[in-house]
C-alpha cells in the first residue's frame, strides 16, 4: 500500500489532518501556496506590534483536548477563558453592554430593556442544549457515504427538534425576546458562521449554548497562532514537510484515481492518496472543472461574509475595549438583510474590534495597543472594486474614535487594510468569501460538499467548507472525519 501522502494547504484542517496520518505512519507532505502555515488561522507583525490575522477566539475547546489525544500527545496549549465573552455597543447609545456567561449578571445588563430575561434565556439556552447533545454525534460527528445515508442518520434525531428546521435563527429569538437590543445580541452567533440571522437557520441557536452554558469562549496564550506553531512542532517529529509559495493549478488522473498534482511552476507532485484544504465546492469547479462546480452555479450559491479587516498599531492605553467588542448600528433588520448583496458599504457600518493587547500586553510596545477591526462587506460578486477601501476603513475609525473616546487616528503608528480582493487572492477563498459556503439547510451535513470526492477514489477534502462546516472545532472534526475514510478505505 501505498502511504505516500500529499495535503494541499496548510490551515487548521490540513495541518491536523497531516498530524493524524502521520501517526498512523503515512508519509505526508503539505504544500501551500501562502509563504505561511495557518491559512486564515494566521499572524503577522510589524513595528513591535503582532496581529491574529483571521480567528481571535475559539470555543468548545475539547475538541483539541480529544485531537491531540488522538494523536498521542498532551495538549500543549494553555488556554484561558473569558468572561465577559465580549462588550456590545449600539450607535447612539453610551452604554457597553457586557456579555456574561453568569445569566443573573447578564439579567443585570437588561435590566429595564427585558422583562423576565432570565426565566426567557433559560428556557431559550435549555432547548439550544437539548438540540445540541441530541445531533452532535449523530449529524456533526459523522461521515455520509449518501443523502440516503444521510437522512437515515438524522431521522434518529428527536422529533420535538423538527420545528429548528423550517425556522430562520431571527425567527425563534423573535419568538422568544422582547427588546431589539438582546435579540441582536443574541444573534451575533450567525455572524460567527459568516451569514445573518435572518438566513441562518434556528438550529444554530445551539452556538448561543455553547457560548453561555456549554464552553464560553477561550483565548489561547501567546496568541491564536501558537495552535499552528503547536501542530508543527509535532509535524516536525514524523518528518512531515511543509512547502511554502506552492500553488496546485491542476491534476492528473489515471483509471479513477489522481496520479499527481501540479503546481504553478509545472512541477508534478505524486502520492497515492491526496487531501485538498482548498475550499471544497471551489476547488471542484476551478481545479477539477466538474460542470456541478462551473462558475455559474458557484454564484448561485450562498456563500458567507467577506472580510474587510484593519490592523491598527495605536499609540496609548484604550480604556473602553475589552478583548472582544462589537459596534452595532440600531437599524439592525435592515442592515443585515442588505449588506451581503450590496453593491456599496453603507456609511457607519457594523464591525468587530478585537484588542489583544488587553489580555497579553506583548502584542504591543508599551503604552500601545493593536486593534483588529473586521467588518463583514458584501464579497466579490456584489462588489468587485474596492478601491474605496481607504474611504471606509477611515470612516469607521472615525465612528470607532467617537464612541470610545479615544482619537485613533491621530495616535495610529501602524495601519493595514485587507479587502476581500487581499483575503481571496492569499489563501483561494472563492470571491473573497471568508469562510466558505453558508450553512443553510441545503448547503449541511449531507448536502455539504462531501469530504470524499465523487470520481477519484483517492481524492479527499478537509476544512470549513466540507463537512461539518465552519469554526476551529468543526474543522478538527472534519480531519477526524477524513482521516477515518481514508484509513477505512485504503
Amino acid at each position: 500500500m501505498n502511504k505516500d501522502l500529499i495535503i494541499v494547504g496548510s490551515g487548521l484542517g490540513g495541518l491536523s489532518a497531516a498530524l493524524r496520518m502521520a501517526v498512523k505512519g503515512y508519509n505526508v507532505t503539505i504544500l501551500e501556496k501562502y509563504h505561511k502555515a495557518g491559512g486564515r488561522l494566521n499572524q503577522f507583525s510589524e513595528g513591535g506590534f503582532t496581529f491574529d490575522l483571521g480567528p481571535s477566539f475559539m470555543s468548545m475547546t475539547y475538541e483539541f483536548d480529544q485531537f491531540f489525544k488522538d494523536c498521542g500527545i498532551e495538549n500543549p496549549l494553555k488556554m484561558k477563558s473569558l468572561d465577559p465573552l465580549y462588550k456590545v455597543n449600539f450607535r447612539g447609545n453610551n452604554k457597553f453592554f457586557n456579555i456574561t456567561k453568569d445569566i443573573d449578571k447578564l439579567a443585570a445588563e437588561f435590566a429595564g430593556i427585558e422583562n423576565n430575561f432570565k426565566e426567557k434565556a433559560e428556557k431559550y439556552l435549555l432547548k439550544a442544549g437539548q438540540f445540541f447533545h441530541d445531533t452532535e454525534n449523530i449529524v456533526v460527528k459523522q461521515n455520509f457515504d449518501n443523502l440516503f445515508d444521510y437522512f437515515l442518520k438524522i431521522s434518529k434525531v428527536p422529533l420535538k427538534h423538527l420545528p429548528y428546521l423550517n425556522k430562520k435563527l431571527w425567527n425563534l429569538l423573535d419568538e422568544t425576546f422582547d427588546s431589539m437590543e438582546v435579540k441582536v445580541i443574541f444573534s451575533l452567533v450567525a455572524f460567527f458562521l459568516g451569514s445573518t440571522p435572518f438566513k441562518t437557520p434556528s438550529i444554530y441557536s445551539l452556538l448561543n449554548y455553547t457560548e453561555f452554558k456549554h464552553n464560553g469562549y477561550w483565548l489561547v496564550e501567546g496568541g491564536m497562532y501558537t495552535i499552528v506553531e503547536e501542530i508543527i512542532k509535532a509535524l516536525n517529529k514524523y518528518n512531515v514537510k511543509i512547502i511554502y509559495n506552492t500553488e496546485i493549478v491542476s491534476v492528473n488522473q489515471d483509471s479513477g484515481k489522481v496520479t499527481s498534482v501540479i503546481d504553478s511552476k509545472g512541477k508534478e507532485w505524486k502520492a497515492g492518496n491526496f487531501i485538498i484544504n482548498a475550499d471544497a465546492a471551489s476547488f471542484r469547479g476551478e481545479i477539477l472543472k466538474r460542470k456541478n462546480y462551473s462558475n455559474d452555479k458557484l454564484d448561485k450559491m450562498e456563500w458567507s461574509l467577506a472580510p474587510l479587516t484593519i490592523y491598527l498599531g495605536i499609540k496609548g492605553k484604550i480604556k473602553n475595549l475589552y478583548h472582544h467588542n462589537y459596534f452595532l448600528g440600531n437599524n439592525f433588520p435592515e442592515y443585515a438583510k442588505n449588506i451581503f448583496s450590496s453593491s456599496s458599504i453603507p456609511s457607519k457600518p457594523y464591525y468587530y474590534v478585537n484588542m489583544s493587547s488587553y489580555t497579553d500586553p506583548l502584542c504591543a510596545p508599551d503604552n500601545c495597543e493593536n486593534l483588529f477591526i473586521l467588518c463583514p462587506v458584501p464579497d466579490l460578486r456584489f462588489k468587485s472594486d474596492w478601491t474605496d477601501k481607504e474611504l471606509i476603513a477611515d470612516d469607521i475609525i472615525s465612528d470607532l474614535s467617537e464612541r470610545i473616546g479615544h482619537d485613533i487616528d491621530k495616535n495610529t503608528i501602524f495601519k493595514k487594510i485587507l479587502t476581500p480582493e487581499d483575503w481571496g487572492a492569499m489563501f483561494n477563498l472563492y470571491k473573497g468569501s471568508g469562510l466558505g459556503l453558508s450553512h443553510k439547510m441545503m448547503q449541511v451535513g449531507g448536502f455539504r460538499p462531501s469530504n470524499k470526492d465523487e470520481s477519484y477514489t483517492n481524492l479527499f477534502y478537509v476544512g470549513a467548507s466540507t463537512t461539518p462546516g465552519t469554526g476551529l472545532p468543526m474543522v478538527l472534526i472534519s480531519s477526524k472525519l477524513v482521516t477515518e475514510r481514508i484509513l477505512n478505505e485504503h
